[in-house]
């Protein structure tokens, strides 16, 4: 198991690319700008060999594994990996002997990685304690887990905690293009013609994701027949290698809009179906789901409006639950908003009531703020007739009492009988008889 882990530079090319091209020093690693780079605590604790234990969590596909071994590159540590899926105490307890003979043998320090360190119980926790105290081990745990709730208290007070970000379409490029180019871990012995829309799908559709990027990309690059003495990696190919289809759809460009308008309107228009289709194309697509959960928010407010009010809470409830899970668990908050403001009863008369409202505020004469209505707080301001003649609408039967709101008359709000706002409707009614 050791050997999975060593150097890249002393591999032979029957490992998996992804593995190859793991980075052996820190300038090699791309991303995780907010962790790394000049000045970041983390970079000065790898330069000056003050690395204490640590835990990386994050999305697969980011670093973590890659990060552990280019700290132990970097100080010139011994590397003892261990996967806690299948460790026990006894394999923990060998690997601490271990990183003590190491010290005592040659002086260097043990980095002792633990993948998927969420996996281990409370008592294999335990064990790792007086040692990680004492600083050799050094240990790396990496997990997909927020170790806030994985870890137990004691071992986490102990560690620096960082996350680890999905990688963007552009750095995982630039992942892709140095595996092209490098003819010593890499493909840069395989004549590969990339084309630019190949590259960017499996970059795009990898979703943050390295190593399944990398994964395709080999695969890809060795099972495609050469043409005129090179290999044509296609966008057809990028599709095959990573067994997902392209969709036209430009994030930033017209399939981009007309797809959300399409959403719209067809939650606007009361056909779930539709609307349905349309929000699994951008999420297939890649879409980000915050944009979507924002378009359904808007939707239930503008098109749905007080014929539902409950459209609103389900809908704003679908934009936090959706940014807490993340995909690929997010859909199923979104497609149930989607299909409630689609089939819930619509009313824009809000949407149309601000709209007037705001026409003449910006465009009209403003109104002064009847005296009745006025602060009268603070002192001086009864002496200005401010409050003077207030009526409090509890004080009077139906909690309602005529008095003038408004130094002109206006009516912006008209109620539809849609829904639940037909009981608006009535009530407004009976008050505007009296």
């Amino acid at each position: 198991m050791t050997d999975l882990f060593q150097s890249p530079s002393r591999k032979t090319n029957t490992l998996p690319l992804a593995v190859r091209m793991r980075p052996i020093a820190l300038a090699e690693v791309i991303g995780q700008t907010h962790i790394l780079g000049e000045g970041k605590l983390l970079t000065r604790s790898i330069q000056s060999d003050k690395v204490s234990s640590l835990v990386f969590y994050g999305p697969p596909g980011t670093g973590k594994t890659t990060l552990a071994t280019v700290i132990s590159n970097e100080t010139k540590s011994h590397f003892e990996p261990l996967n806690a899926a299948a460790s026990n105490v006894a394999e923990l307890r060998k690997a601490i002997d271990k990183a003590k003979r190491n010290l005592a043998v040659d002086g260097r320090k043990t980095i002792l990685f633990v993948d998927e360190i969420h996996r281990f119980n409370k008592a294999q926790q335990d064990v790792l304690m007086p040692d990680v105290e004492q600083g050799n081990p050094i240990l790396i745990g990496a997990t997909t887990h927020n170790p806030f709730f994985s870890i137990v208290a004691p071992l986490l007070s102990r560690s620096l905690v960082f996350e680890l970000k999905s990688l963007t379409s552009e750095e995982i490029q630039s992942i892709l293009r140095r595996a092209l180019q490098d003819k010593t871990r890499g493909l840069g012995n395989i004549p590969v013609r990339m084309e630019e829309a190949a590259l960017e799908f499996l970059a795009k559709i990898a979703d943050g994701d390295a190593r399944r990027a990398l994964n395709a990309l080999e695969l890809g690059a060795l099972t495609t027949p050469k043409k005129e003495g090179v290999v044509p990696f296609t966008q057809k190919i990028a599709e095959e290698s990573i067994q997902k289809k392209a969709v036209v759809y430009d994030a930033d460009e017209d399939q981009h809009y007309d797809t959300i308008s399409a959403f719209i309107k067809s939650m606007r228009g009361s056909d779930p179906d539709a609307a349905l289709y349309y929000l699994a194309k951008m999420l297939y697509a890649g879409e980000d789901t915050r944009f979507i959960a924002r378009r359904i928010v808007i939707c239930a407010a503008e098109d749905v409006g007080n014929a539902d009010p409950q459209a609103l809470v389900l809908a704003n409830a679908a934009l936090q639950v959706s940014e807490f899970v993340g995909m690929p668990e997010a859909r199923i908050p979104l497609a149930q908003a989607t299909v409630y403001v689609a089939c819930a009863p619509k009313s824009n008369a809000s949407y149309l009531a601000i709209e007037a409202a705001m026409k003449d505020v910006t465009e009209g004469r403003t109104l002064e703020v009847p005296k009745a209505l006025k602060d009268a707080h603070y002192k001086g301001a009864q002496s200005l007739g401010h409050g003077k003649g207030y009526q409090y609408a509890h004080d009077y039967p139906g909690h309602f009492v005529q008095q003038e709101y408004l130094a002109e008359k206006r009516r912006y709000y008209t109620p539809t009988e849609q829904g639940f706002e037909k009981t608006f409707k009535d009530y407004l009614d009976k008050i505007r008889k009296i």
